[in-house]
């Protein structure tokens, strides 16, 4: 196809998805495959969420007292200002080890069907028990991160007021719990999610020639629902294996949880949300540019060559799935005693 013609097919793709029959055809695809963010913050499997809870969870996201190291936080990986991850290939962990695997953003994490790369965790309490006692992230234990609390009446206060009911709050699952309540209101409204419920004006010309692409590619096959991912399972080069520097052979996916050879190189399907904001990408974090990534995917995936206009105008509608941050206040942490635990292990790098 000539330069002139991809031109012209262009203006009358704008013309066509412009007109506001067209932009109501195009909602109605769009509404078969994808969902808007609910306007309140989701329900909970067993963990009411509470103004109390959640100020708690905050707390214990921002403090790297729950590191072993007194170094590392939630945040430090799941950084709220860099896209709700840490803008690394790896992230870096106890005594400067480097993860395995890319950190995923933090942001609307909740309407993941479950966490890690390989589904591992159910739900966001059952994932934040994981980085605080993986040796190359956190290296703490259950018993010195409720040592560590307990040490802080502070802390003592605020786990009463938010599990009223029970008689020795500070726990290792009532931490995760606040955790999951704080993570829960990360929510990032879009102009997508203002199309989809029926504002016309909320994506541009390209943006919506992208979602068309998209669409009729088939890359919302994997990357559908309300976080356009992070609700299946599928094998990283479903059609074409890419190289050994964005798939390390050494690293086999959910085999690593289900031990099934079927298994083997499959990932969760990475949810798009925010997704221009959180290079590098895929699990193995090899990828910096976004453009580059959508063509792997094009080739990997759906075993075709997007052009360089398909291209563009996917990376554009992914442009559209980037939304507004909640307001983020640096929470002022409750002071350790001399009965806290003291940072233990090599914090500075040899």
């Amino acid at each position: 196809m000539s330069s002139l013609q991809k031109i012209a097919l262009a203006s009358v793709s704008a013309m066509a998805i412009g007109s506001a029959g067209q932009a109501s055809e195009l909602r109605d695809q769009a509404l078969d495959m994808f969902a808007a963010l609910p306007s309140t913050i989701p329900a909970l499997n067993n963990n009411i969420i509470t103004p109390e809870k959640v100020d708690l969870g905050k707390a214990l996201f921002f403090d790297p007292r729950m590191s072993a190291s007194g170094v590392f936080s939630c945040n430090s990986c799941h950084n709220l200002a860099t896209g709700g991850d840490d803008n690394m290939p790896t992230s870096i962990g106890h005594g400067w080890q480097k993860g395995p695997r890319n950190s995923p953003t933090v942001l609307n994490a909740v309407f993941n069907e479950a966490q890690f790369w390989d589904g591992r965790a159910a739900d966001l309490a059952e994932q934040a028990k994981g980085p605080v006692q993986a040796g190359v992230e956190m290296a703490n234990t259950p018993a010195n991160v409720v040592a560590t609390l307990n040490s802080m009446p502070q802390y003592q206060d605020w786990f009463q007021a938010s599990f009223p009911e029970e008689s020795d709050p500070v726990t290792f699952d009532n931490f995760a719990k606040a955790i999951e309540a704080y993570e829960a209101t990360l929510i990032t409204p879009a102009p997508f999610d203002a199309f989809l419920n029926g504002d016309d004006n909320a994506l541009t010309e390209q943006q919506k020639e992208g979602l068309a692409v998209f669409m009729d590619k088939g890359c919302a096959a994997c990357h559908n629902g309300v976080n356009l991912g992070g609700n299946g399972y599928y094998p990283f080069g479903l059609i074409e294996k890419p190289g050994a520097d964005v798939l390390p052979p050494d690293d086999r996916g959910r085999f690593q949880v289900t031990e099934t050879a079927d298994d083997s190189y499959v990932f969760r399907a990475s949810p798009l949300r925010n997704i221009d904001q959180t290079a590098p990408y895929f699990h193995s974090g090899k990828v910096w540019d976004l453009e580059v990534a959508v063509a792997i995917m094009g080739t990997s995936q759906l075993g075709m060559e997007l052009n360089e206009q398909e291209v563009d105008q996917i990376v554009a509608f992914l442009g559209s799935l980037t939304g507004e941050m909640p307001e983020v206040v640096y929470p002022v942490l409750p002071t350790e005693t001399l009965d806290t635990p003291r940072p233990t292990g090599d914090v500075i790098p040899n």
